[in-house]
């Protein structure tokens, strides 16, 4: 029998790389390998962070979408939805949030992380502090058996275990605790050598054209102390070089090469530029032909809508029955 997995993405408008190899090209694989797959467009936990502006929610979501389809997630192999149009999700995150111990949420690694880098915005509110048990009504909601996540989400992950135990201790079982499914996901930097983030302003898109790419590689950070182009230079910390590890099947040799001095920084760049036209263009091809079709992304995302809210009232009554909420 397919097993169920979710996994979901903020809309922050078009994709960046480090979106793609972060995320995006482990879903390709797992929607190919035999389970049922639920992608959700997360646009209530871009509420979390991003409450005071959502004039650009909709065209987010519609260019995060086409970039999903562009890539190769297909509505025929997976179910694609809106998380606010299944009306469940907040739900069953009410009802989780009954059971749910404040210390809990305090101890996540990544609220106080963000409470800090964020410490310009007023988000310390009931919505950012909750939205560990929204993620968890989001996963339990499908019974899945595994969620995609990277190392900084397991903790996030095994809230939600937690929270799947309490509930079928009180009320009897309900839930399975999902697993993570861990893979080897490259390490994609931003142009600055920080994690790859539009907040930082940093990030290279997938959609970026020839002369923008351009733009964007040349002024990756680089090893400071290969000044000259024969100077022995020391890869690890440079970002050029974290793409090559992606985009260069020789990228051994690339590092050789650099240690010893014998390729300057100008063209190592203009090499990975070689190497990352192709393989973004059929993806931006792809997305252009896509783009023609106005309707397509509302009519993927109301057909994965209901296929979702199927799934999930299905668990939702099974849950209100355990609480005693069903109809008397």
């Amino acid at each position: 029998m397919k097993k169920n997995i979710l996994s979901g993405m903020r809309p922050s408008g078009k994709l960046h790389l480090g979106n793609y190899w972060g995320a995006l090209h482990r879903w390709l694989e797992l929607q190919n390998g035999g389970d049922q797959c639920f992608f959700m467009v997360a646009d209530l936990h871009a509420l979390t962070t991003g409450y005071e502006d959502t004039g650009s929610i909709k065209s987010n979501i519609e260019e995060m979408v086409l970039d999903w389809l562009a890539a190769g997630l297909d509505p025929e192999k997976s179910v694609i939805f809106q998380q606010s149009r299944v009306p469940e999700h907040a739900e069953l995150a009410l009802l989780l949030s009954m059971i749910t111990p404040l210390g809990w949420l305090e101890r996540i690694p990544t609220y106080k992380e963000q409470l800090r880098e964020l410490s310009g915005r007023e988000i310390a509110t009931h919505g950012f502090l909750g939205y560990p048990v929204l993620q968890a009504a989001d996963i339990l909601l499908y019974k899945a058996y595994g969620v995609p996540v990277g190392e900084d989400q397991l903790s996030h992950l095994e809230l939600c275990q937690e929270i799947a135990r309490r509930f079928n201790h009180i009320y009897g079982p309900v839930f399975q605790e999902p697993k993570a499914l861990l893979g080897q996901t490259p390490k994609v930097p931003g142009l600055d050598g920080r994690k790859m983030s539009k907040s930082y302003g940093n990030a290279v898109e997938l959609t970026e054209t020839s002369e923008g790419l351009w733009q964007k590689i040349s002024r990756m950070y680089t090893d400071p102390q290969k000044i000259r182009a024969n100077d022995p230079g020391h890869p690890e910390g440079c970002v050029v070089y974290a793409l090559h590890k992606i985009y260069n099947s020789q990228s051994a040799v690339r590092e050789t090469e650099c240690r010893e001095g014998r390729i300057g920084c100008v063209a190592c760049k203009k090499h990975l530029l070689s190497l990352m036209e192709p393989a973004l263009k059929p993806l931006h091809e792809k997305r252009a032909e896509l783009a023609k079709k106005p309707n397509l992304v509302r009519d993927v995302l109301e057909a994965g809508n209901e296929k979702a809210h199927q799934a999930a009232r299905t668990t939702l009554d099974e849950a209100r029955r355990a609480m005693n909420l069903d109809p008397i």
